[in-house]
This record gives C-alpha cells, sequence and structure tokens, in this order.
C-alpha cells in the first residue's frame, strides 16, 4: 500500500527543513511520496527544492491559502492513504505509517485518524514524549490539520478541504462531509506528532486576534455551507453572541476583529451559495454528540 504525505509551508523554511528531513529518514524504506506545497514565500524557501529532490513540489509566487492549498495537494496525492502534517510538526513513532495501517485494516469505515498532539519546543524526542499519554482512543466530530492521516478513497468522496476558506477552520467543514458520507473518525495516542510551537509567542495578541477573526467568519460561514435554511439563524446568533460575550466584549483588539468579521462573513454568503451543501439531520445530531479530539 503506497502512501503519500502532504504538507503546505509558508515562509518556515528552517521548520519546514527539519520536518522533512525527520520524515526523510522514517520513509525511505517505504513506498512513500512527499507533496511540499509553498504558498507565496518570501522568504529563501525555494532552496529546499535542491535539498530535497525527491519531493514533489508545488510553489506558488502568490498565497493561495492554506486549504486551497491542501485541497490541490490531496488531488495530486497517489497514495491509498494521506498523512497530512503542518511544517512545524513531525511524528514522534517511527513506524507511524504501520501504525496507522494497522488501525485502518481493522475498521472499513474509518476515514480519519487524529493523533495526539504534543505542543512545544523540546530538547528531543523523548522528552517530548514524557508528555505522551498512552491508550488513548476514542470517536471525535473533527481532527487537528497538524497531525492527521485519511483514506483517500473517503476523500475523493467529499468536496475536499473547501476553496472557499482560506485557513482556520477547514477541518471542520471536510469532517462533518465524512460523517454524512457515513465515516468515522478516530483518535489514537497510538501516533503522536510534535507540534514545534512556543506556547508563549502563540498567546501573542497579533497573532491570537488574526485567528479569532478568521475562525469567527469561517465559522459562520460554515452554517450556510452546510446547515439547512431553518437551524442557520438559531447557530448563527449563539456564534455571535458567544463571541462578542467572551472576547469582543473584553477587548478592543477583539472588538474591531469581531466587527471586520461579520463584515467579511456578510460580503462572502452570496459566494458559500455556490458550495453549499446540505447534511442530514442525523449528522448533525451525532456530530454535536461526538467530543472533540484532544488539543495539545
Amino acid at each position: 500500500m503506497k502512501v503519500s504525505i502532504c504538507i503546505v509551508s509558508r515562509n518556515r523554511k528552517l521548520e519546514l527543513k527539519r520536518t522533512l528531513k525527520i520524515l526523510h529518514d522514517y520513509t525511505e524504506e517505504t513506498i512513500c511520496e512527499i507533496l511540499v506545497f509553498l504558498d507565496g514565500c518570501s522568504d529563501d524557501s525555494k532552496d529546499l527544492v535542491r535539498e530535497f529532490p525527491e519531493c514533489i513540489w508545488e510553489i506558488r509566487d502568490n498565497q493561495i491559502g492554506a486549504s486551497p492549498a491542501r485541497n490541490l495537494l490531496y488531488q495530486k496525492a497517489t497514495g491509498d492513504l494521506i498523512f497530512g502534517f503542518d511544517d512545524d510538526a513531525h511524528p514522534l513513532q517511527n513506524d507511524f505509517i504501520n501504525k496507522a495501517r494497522q488501525i485502518f485494516s481493522k475498521n472499513e469505515n474509518l476515514a480519519v485518524l487524529a493523533f495526539e498532539e504534543i505542543k512545544g519546543i523540546f530538547e528531543n524526542d523523548a522528552q517530548a514524549l514524557k508528555n505522551h499519554i498512552p491508550n488513548e482512543e476514542f470517536y471525535c466530530r473533527e481532527f487537528v490539520g497538524c497531525g492527521f492521516v485519511i483514506k483517500k478513497e473517503a476523500y475523493e468522496q467529499t468536496g475536499g478541504f473547501p476553496n472557499w476558506m482560506k485557513i482556520y477552520g477547514e477541518e471542520s467543514c471536510l469532517s462533518i462531509e465524512l460523517l454524512d458520507l457515513g465515516y468515522t473518525i478516530l483518535y489514537t495516542s497510538q501516533i503522536s506528532v510534535n507540534h514545534r510551537v512556543n506556547k508563549e509567542e502563540r498567546k501573542h495578541l497579533k497573532k491570537t486576534v488574526f485567528r479569532f477573526e478568521n475562525q469567527l467568519s469561517n465559522s459562520a460561514l460554515f452554517y450556510f455551507a452546510y446547515y439547512p435554511k431553518i437551524l442557520i439563524p438559531k447557530r448563527l446568533a449563539a456564534l455571535i453572541f458567544h463571541n462578542f460575550r467572551k472576547y469582543a466584549f473584553k477587548d478592543s483588539a477583539f472588538f474591531k476583529a469581531f466587527f471586520r468579521a461579520l463584515i467579511n462573513f456578510l460580503i462572502r454568503i452570496p459566494e458559500i451559495f455556490e458550495y453549499r451543501k446540505v447534511v442530514k439531520k442525523e449528522t448533525l445530531e451525532k456530530s454535536i454528540a461526538l467530543p472533540l479530539p484532544k488539543f495539545g
């Protein structure tokens, strides 16, 4: 069984280089292709093409966004299983491919394995694994994009990662479509990824506000893309009230981002009807009942 590994990167040459080196060492004896999308990089990430000629490279001078870039790579991938990693994340088990194969072989309806995320900067993988929680496994409603694997056959039955969304929320779109098709998503700690991010740096206000603005706009559009019309007003009102009370009401930067998100959402409503794909009521009930995967 051939596997593919897909990575989207933007302006993080050193992190991407480290991830590719680890993946090369782990997969050199496996039938595996590694596809990398450089999304409008303004640094010298292109230099890595010469260092890793065995990879399949897709390079765009203009940024198109993480979700459309993923969609493009996943369409090109030829493996039966497609692994997705962030450019700053790597698997902590060198036999992660065999572990994934074994789990899929036991579950015909399984579409996605969501990996345990261990977030932080560590001296080595042994230090990272001290945060590992063994034997955790449960079905969940979606997956985290920094580390997962999806069955190609299942992916091709969906609309894929949405082209109407740039970043923050694309996993939710793919997940609800998979659940609507009768597939399952399994969180497992048998495979762990070290998401090499500085937790304190991630709390930086500018980055947090950017994420908040995009997530709010995309979450509102998500309801228009997948929910029956009768349910949209109720869910939308709850989303807006929650985010205003928890974030916008307490901080001026979030307050401004809140209204920017709403304006962007309103402008883009007509666009979303082109992608509208209403899921069954039973799917929505099932999704709400399932837990979220664990975040690092």
